[in-house]
């Protein structure tokens, strides 16, 4: 009988928003999974480094920081490869997510490989949509407005005719694309109705208004907010 695959949703970052489903399930693991950068920590991790043992295996799957996907599915293929073998032999392993598993979550590379050979289970986590609202003190939506999320990787005539219909959004994954980003909103009147966060729920978090970003500083797991007009 093969081990369970668990993609653990462990929120935008603060330790306190992890849920008590993921605490219970994750102290019982034989085998945690992370995403981790080529050199260094692993912000998963760190976030319920807490509640690690010595005594469980780590694995980190250290994806590289290219504009080709290719080296990326690479390592998600090794790293799918090194999970089946735990699975093979009965251990349970649990991917551990920033933010949701399934809401553009690494997780679900890992997923997409191995759903079909073996049980799953997903914990949901805050996701970095919700912390990002709570931080800048924004609503995402009210009475039947409609919420749009884009990805700031989009090109920027795809961003801008899209961002032309939205009622609310939220952009994503902002890193070098930020300049982009602002551009559009500043050709379609959206500005003032925008606020930028980064790094939401931790100690550096930041909520500002557009002008008062430095585009050079922006993070990739940052997040522009766009309210409903009728705010």
């Amino acid at each position: 009988m093969s081990g369970t695959l668990y993609g653990l949703g462990v929120g935008p970052g603060d330790p306190e928003l992890v849920t008590r489903k993921l605490v219970r399930i994750l102290r019982g693991l034989p085998v945690v999974v992370y995403p981790a950068p080529p050199e260094g920590a692993s912000f998963a991790r760190s976030v319920v480094a807490s509640l690690l043992s010595p005594a469980q295996t780590e694995i980190a799957i250290r994806v590289p920081m290219t504009r080709s996907i290719k080296p990326a599915q690479a390592v998600y293929d090794r790293a799918a490869q090194e999970i089946a073998g735990h699975l093979d032999a009965g251990r349970d392993v649990g991917v551990l997510c920033q933010g949701d598993p399934f809401f553009y979550g690494s997780f679900i590379q890992i997923h997409e490989r191995l759903a079909p050979r073996y049980p799953i289970k997903v914990v949901p986590g805050v996701s970095s949509l919700m912390a990002c609202a709570a931080a800048a003190g924004v609503p995402l939506t009210v009475r039947d407005d409609t919420l749009t999320v884009l990805p700031a990787t989009l090109p920027e005539a795809e961003l801008e005719k899209r961002l032309k219909r939205v009622e609310a959004a939220a952009i994503l994954k902002l890193g070098r694309h930020f300049r982009k980003v602002r551009r559009v909103l500043a050709r379609l009147g959206l500005e003032m109705r925008s606020r930028y966060v980064e790094h939401a729920s931790l100690g550096s978090e930041k909520a500002l208004r557009l002008d008062e970003v430095e585009p050079a500083t922006v993070p990739y797991f940052s997040m522009i907010l766009v309210g409903g007009a009728r705010r």
